[in-house]
């Protein structure tokens, strides 16, 4: 008698084709990044089996080998906590999924779910002050149609604080120049918003789109070549001129820029001009507003604020003395010895 098929390669295709995309209407991004882990978990799972990928079973999916396979992450593949969070988080997502197509082994699953996500260091975020941005949006050279296409990328990144691949989505129709000046922004999660520009970017990208002659269905930031612009190539762009404002600015040669530091220090600059947490979330398009509460613990310069009003409120500040002027009889009396 002949054994049925396990369920399992039919699960992993309807958890990308219908789960991911259709329920829970994942980003590309994610999608590509849930393969990925699971790749690294079906290849590590065959190799501890000894089996063939294609011979494994759903009874191999065990919290022990889930363990197994986040150790084998950290001591063997160097990842980093972060990284093996990430691969956590894609295995509980497909277990969510699989629980519900295969209840008898409910058990099972709900031990690979209970797991918790390793705690990891939080590094400060790394942003840029108004100044250095100023510096930096100094350097590409306007008069050609790549120093305009790249002053007009910087400004754009860090007015809207738009993550690069929102960024590299705009296209011309999604752009109004006149007033009211706005872009719609395409987000994670299928999640679109509105970002108000600055007039002075509004005319950066006017001047980008009639010296490119762009469409209204074109991609607003496209490569020397007219091809939609890639992510490494905005990376390229932000270090090239990052290099070049080093020179000028001293503090610039200590931080690594990147498109996200653009977007970090666009979230900075509106905590430091008073504006409201759920605003800045709202205008970052983050999920959840603990996200955008790490810009109050990495802002110096308000830390530095509340440290100076603490001092005050404590009566710590000593009142400064007068100088010292000579009374001019005894300039006199001196004088006459």
């Amino acid at each position: 008698m002949r054994c049925p098929q396990d369920p399992l390669p039919r699960l992993v295709e309807s958890f990308f084709g219908e789960y991911l995309q259709s329920v829970r209407g994942a980003s590309r991004h994610t999608v590509l990044a849930y393969r990925d882990a699971l790749r690294l978990f079906f290849t590590f799972l065959a190799k501890t089996c000894r089996r063939e990928i294609t011979r494994l079973r759903l009874d191999d999916v065990t919290v022990d080998r889930v363990l197994a396979f986040l150790d084998h992450l950290e001591s063997d593949r160097r990842n980093d906590v972060a990284t093996r969070n990430c691969r956590l988080t894609a295995l509980r997502s497909f277990c969510r999924h699989v629980v519900r197509q295969d209840p008898a082994r409910a058990a099972q699953y709900e031990r690979i779910l209970s797991l918790p996500s390793k705690k990891t260091r939080q590094r400060p975020v790394t942003y840029l002050e108004p100044e250095e941005v100023q510096v930096l949006l100094r350097q590409p050279d306007r008069r050609t149609p790549a120093g305009m296409r790249d002053f007009a990328l910087l400004l754009f990144l860090y007015n809207t604080g738009a993550r690069v691949s929102e960024a590299l989505a705009v296209r011309c129709d999604d752009l109004e120049l006149r007033r009211p000046r706005q872009v719609r922004l395409h987000g994670k999660g299928s999640k679109d918003r509105i970002c108000p520009l600055w007039r002075d970017t509004a005319s950066a990208l006017r001047k980008l789109i009639e010296q490119a002659r762009l469409t209204s269905d074109a991609q607003l930031f496209q490569s020397a070549r007219r091809e939609p612009l890639s992510r490494d190539g905005v990376g390229y762009i932000i270090s090239k001129h990052s290099q070049s404002a080093a020179r000028e600015q001293a503090t610039l040669r200590r931080k690594h820029v990147t498109p996200h530091v653009l977007r970090h220090s666009c979230a900075v600059a509106l905590l430091q001009a008073g504006l409201d947490l759920t605003v800045i979330r709202d205008f970052l398009g983050h999920a959840s507003i603990s996200t955008t509460g790490r810009y109050v613990t990495t802002n110096l310069q308000m830390k530095r604020q509340v440290l100076e009003a603490f001092w005050r409120r404590a009566g710590l500040v000593h009142p400064r003395a007068s100088r010292w002027k000579p009374a001019p009889g005894l300039l006199a009396f001196l004088a006459s010895l």
